[in-house]
């Protein structure tokens, strides 16, 4: 093939099809107060909603959040029954919401970046709406998967027999008080990060290639569910890089920093012969 018969064209082809970020504690700070208060109100639904005694809303709490990622699976799982809608009304609904301020900086990071972006939270789509419109990161991202997402809305059902409904309890705290706990635990109805499947059913419903995707999230457990299903990864909230991750930032806005990749682009050559029509394709990278 003679060279004169050749013509080189450059196409600049991105590093990631898709960012993929968690909201809570990940697109604002954790002194933002709000995990605190939604800690709280959970505890006093709890109390309120289901009758739990108040002394054990602190043991419950924990122990529901790090075995099931979240305390409403976890409920579900040991047997409470409750509307979702209700459940979430409560919690989130008297946050101290003007703690989130507008943004500009992480607004003009997140539009100066040349890929699809999507939020992904556990947390329902009122409360995700809320925050990103009191942070004006709305109009940042493409859409949300949130908890309605992948849980389809659960009604209460009433029962006249109390003692039945206490029976149907699994008693997870006396469980883990055993020296060596023998009974497995229940599983949930809900799906939340950090299962596997829940992770993929977002990729799947959003037609996103996990090894073109870059997911940020706060939470360590919810970082590694993700390298183990294929993502590249980013721990939000901690300078050291843990197992599972592939960067570590201490907050959002040092994302330009931390992964100056996310601003390098591939750059594919096509070499078509004027005489054939045929292609030959080199990539190199630039910055």
């Amino acid at each position: 093939m003679d060279k004169d018969d050749c013509i080189t064209q450059q196409a600049k082809r991105p590093k990631y099809d898709c960012l993929l970020f968690d909201l809570d504690d990940t697109l604002y700070p954790l002194n933002s107060g709000l995990a605190n208060a939604i800690l709280q109100n959970i505890k006093d639904y709890m109390v309120e909603k289901l009758g739990v005694e108040p002394s054990k809303t602190d043991d419950l709490t924990n122990l529901l959040y790090n075995n099931y990622g979240t305390t409403i699976a976890g409920l579900r799982a040991i047997g409470y029954d409750f509307d979702y809608d209700e459940y979430y009304s409560f919690v989130h609904g008297r946050l101290p919401y003007e703690n989130l301020k507008p943004d500009p900086v992480l607004r003009n990071l997140l539009l100066s970046l040349p890929y699809r972006k999507l939020i992904f939270t556990n947390a329902d789509k009122i409360h995700a709406v809320k925050a990103l419109k009191r942070l004006e990161l709305e109009d940042c991202f493409e859409g949300i998967t949130c908890f309605e997402t992948l849980n389809r809305i659960h009604k209460s059902i009433a029962s006249d027999d109390e003692d039945d409904i206490d029976s149907q309890i699994f008693d997870i705290i006396d469980h883990f008080a055993q020296p060596d706990p023998s009974a497995v635990l229940p599983k949930t109805p809900i799906l939340c990060k950090p299962s596997q499947h829940a992770i993929e059913l977002t990729l799947e419903i959003a037609n996103l290639n996990p090894q073109r995707t870059l997911f940020f999230d706060d939470s360590v457990r919810n970082i590694q569910a993700g390298k183990r299903v294929g993502l590249h990864t980013v721990l939000v909230g901690r300078s050291q890089r843990v197992k599972g991750s592939d960067y570590a930032i201490e907050s959002i806005h040092n994302l330009r920093e931390a992964v100056p990749e996310l601003w390098e682009t591939d750059i594919k050559s096509e070499v078509v012969c004027s005489r054939t029509g045929k292609l030959a394709v080199e990539t190199s990278v630039i910055a």
